[in-house]
């Protein structure tokens, strides 16, 4: 073995480790559950101290359970359960942001508790009381909505009607949801600033935050995310999903996110060929569509409900 050959191997083994090293950073950075710096209050679900009437209502309420089930691969989930007042067939299932827990969707819960929705909003796993030491940015999660979405009917009963409500990383969990064999009660969705893929979200993040091309961190990251968390980030893909979904859709995103792009918007909409509206909050940036304009809010939700829920 000549000289060159010996130095080409020494700088692809160099290559490797340093890459590696990378990915196990950012992985770690991303994917690994923990304190997240760099959210900064962008997104919902960071700040569980009661501040608002609608997280004191949403802690103090008497009729609150707790559910849980084991998810197919073996994890214990917990999500918070509020009936609604009166007997109804009305139901919703919520899904939170990155690093959010159920206990951070209180207005959200709020807003369909006061529709007389019975309301179910599980911890995804990784976060607030389930378990978990990875986030799967939707994809894993996708099952486990299968899953609560068959014991809301269980519970319930076989005439459930079923709307699934997520917001930003929730949002991304509900369309990767819309593609799976949905039961016909699951009657609509809406979706609040969900990106379009893992891979596109990522390597924004990577350029926003550290100057860096996707290219060869995003890779690397996603396969060292397969051995440990069991999935490649190019798996992940609401646009994917969106293409087999057959529920009637309400998509929602203000105009100056900046953590999910809003250019996503019209990415994630363009993808489905269902009944579907779109509604873009002027001025609100990431996840704060509803703190921007609630009243529109409210008003855009519960008119686009009422044409698919009874």
């Amino acid at each position: 073995m000549n000289r060159i050959v010996k130095i080409l191997i020494v700088i692809v083994v160099l290559v490797v480790i340093v890459l590696t090293g990378a990915g196990m950073y950012f992985y770690n950075y991303a994917v690994v559950p923990s304190e997240k710096d760099f959210l900064a209050g962008d997104t919902p679900g960071t700040d569980v101290e009661v501040k608002t009437p609608e997280e004191k209502w949403f802690k103090d309420e008497k009729s609150r359970s707790y559910w849980e089930l084991t998810s197919k691969d073996g994890l214990k989930l917990k999500a918070i359960y509020l009936p609604a007042e009166g007997k109804t067939d009305k139901n919703v299932i919520m899904a939170h942001g990155y690093m959010g827990s159920a206990e951070t969707m209180a207005s959200f819960a709020k807003m369909y508790h006061d529709w007389g929705y019975n309301v179910l909003v599980p911890d995804a796993r990784g976060h607030g009381e389930s378990e978990g030491d990875y986030i799967g940015f939707g994809w894993p999660e996708r099952k486990d909505y299968l899953q609560w979405i068959d014991k809301m009917i269980a519970e319930n009963g076989k005439d459930a009607q079923i709307t699934l409500y997520g917001i930003s990383m929730g949002g991304a969990t509900v369309m990767m949801t819309s593609g799976e064999n949905l039961p016909k009660n699951v009657k609509a969705i809406v979706e609040d600033c969900g990106y379009s893929t893992v891979n596109e979200e990522l390597a924004y993040q990577l350029k926003d935050m550290f100057n860096l091309p996707a290219f060869p961190l995003v890779p690397v990251t996603s396969l060292i995310t397969k051995i440990r968390a069991g999935y490649f980030f190019g798996e992940a893909s609401s646009v994917a999903q969106l293409k087999k979904n057959k529920v009637p859709m309400l998509f929602i995103h203000g105009d100056a996110d900046k953590f999910v792009p809003f250019e996503m918007l019209d990415e994630v909409y363009n993808a489905t060929d269902v009944p579907k509206e779109k509604f873009v909050v002027s001025g609100a940036g990431h996840a704060k569509a509803y703190t921007v304009d609630p009243k529109a809010y409210k008003a855009k939700v519960e008119s686009f409900l009422t044409k698919y829920v009874d």
